[in-house]
């Protein structure tokens, strides 16, 4: 893959995020918040968003989102691989839970 296929990927990926991310905070905004790891502020300005500001802010080259577990643990408990189905719904749970608490730090 080029870079020219490397920008239209994040191009693309941009713009299926901030569509995404606009149809969840008009639909459910608490869920929104917590899925995306958005703060209040955040939420309000996307919510806002036009479609034509929202394909000039896709159009950068910078991506918008950003993985939100960086940490072993949480991979760790994200790739159980080889475990129950018991126990990786477990390990999702947990997983789910560090994430939450770190948003709510965040915000």
């Amino acid at each position: 893959m080029n870079s020219d296929q490397i920008l239209a990927e994040i191009r693309e990926a941009n713009l299926s995020y901030l569509m995404l991310a606009q149809t969840l905070i008009r639909t459910d905004r608490d869920q929104a918040l917590f899925r995306l790891g958005l703060s209040e502020d955040s939420a309000a300005m996307i919510a806002a968003l036009t479609p034509a500001q929202m394909m000039k802010i896709a159009s950068g080259s910078t991506l918008l989102c950003r993985m939100r577990c960086d940490d072993d643990l949480v991979w760790g408990l994200l790739t159980s691989h080889g475990k129950s189905a018991a126990n990786e719904s477990v390990s999702r749970l947990h997983a789910s839970i560090l994430m939450a608490g770190r948003h709510q730090e965040a915000a």
